[in-house]
């Protein structure tokens, strides 16, 4: 179509009005001509509040929650542009964000996705590229994470201790603030709608590796990711719902032998859910990212 965007962009969201018209303002002021809101049944006056102070945003109703991927798939089939960016709410993106990851993907046809670096509202780095782990780092991770978070499994796993000053291939990356190659999608939105929240992004990485397509890491790229902003709103439901989605993923990805580890799995991830309820119920505040 001859006034087809370049890039659009889908922001899903549920209840996180104050960021969201953050979110808004800063793909406008970063050159971002389509914007698509895909809204979860807020009660928080989101829609009506985007509304007034941008009513060019393309507005998706859903008429209830259905979590970020099949949100984001309303979004990815009214989206028309050649590169759509999913953005988390509570992402805001610094100048020049967009027209960095774009040529990204202008400049290698291999790519089927690229995220930018993204930090703490405090500056510092959050780590939102990561490695699909070995069976050793996801358990060491998994348990070790809640009493020592440095710790070496964590660190293969976080790429603590990987160069982020410049542009890579990577496993995956984080849906906070992902550009995605509308041709490497296909005709249908491609997140995986079992998934209700958390993983859908590695999972949809994982699968555009398998395809073919390569996903790249761009640190000329800078969004600032306010962790947890609708999350917290059902903080113990959001635990409950990121282990049944790492469970999800790992019987997907498992071949041969490890198969039969799944049962494991499946009862390290309950006792994991258990430890990241209490965690949270003692300290008050989110669970330890798995």
């Amino acid at each position: 179509m001859a006034d087809r965007p370049r890039v659009s962009a889908v922001v899903v969201n549920y209840n996180a009005r104050d960021h969201l018209l953050d979110c808004i303002r800063s793909l406008r002021a970063d050159g971002i001509d389509e914007i698509v809101l895909v809204d979860n049944a807020s009660t928080d006056g989101s829609v009506e509040a985007v509304h007034r102070i941008d009513p060019d945003v393309v507005i998706v109703p859903t008429g209830g929650n259905l979590g970020f991927g099949s949100a984001a798939n309303r979004g990815l089939a009214v989206a028309r542009g050649r590169y759509v960016t999913v953005l988390n709410p509570d992402a805001v993106v610094e100048g020049g964000t967009i027209k960095a990851l774009a040529e990204a993907l202008d400049a290698d046809p291999g790519l089927g996705a690229v995220a930018p670096r993204v930090d703490n509202p405090d500056g510092t780095l959050y780590p939102s590229v990561r490695a699909f782990p070995s069976m050793g780092d996801a358990v060491g991770h998994a348990f070790l994470g809640f009493v020592a978070p440095r710790n070496r499994f964590s660190r293969r796993y976080r790429m603590l201790d990987w160069d982020h000053a410049h542009a890579s291939d990577v496993d995956w990356a984080s849906g906070t603030c992902l550009m995605l190659r509308a041709d490497a999608l296909g005709e249908d939105a491609r997140f995986d709608e079992s998934y209700f929240m958390y993983v859908e992004d590695v999972d949809l990485c994982w699968r555009l590796r398998q395809a073919g397509w390569r996903v790249g890491y761009e640190p000329a790229a800078r969004v600032v990711h306010t962790v947890g902003a609708s999350s917290e709103l059902a903080p113990y439901r959001m635990i409950a719902a990121h282990h049944r989605s790492l469970l999800r993923f790992s019987a997907r990805t498992a071949q041969g032998r490890r198969r039969a580890l799944l049962p494991l799995v499946a009862a390290g991830l309950a006792v994991r859910t258990v430890l990241a309820w209490l965690q949270r119920a003692s300290r008050g505040r989110p669970h330890a990212a798995p």
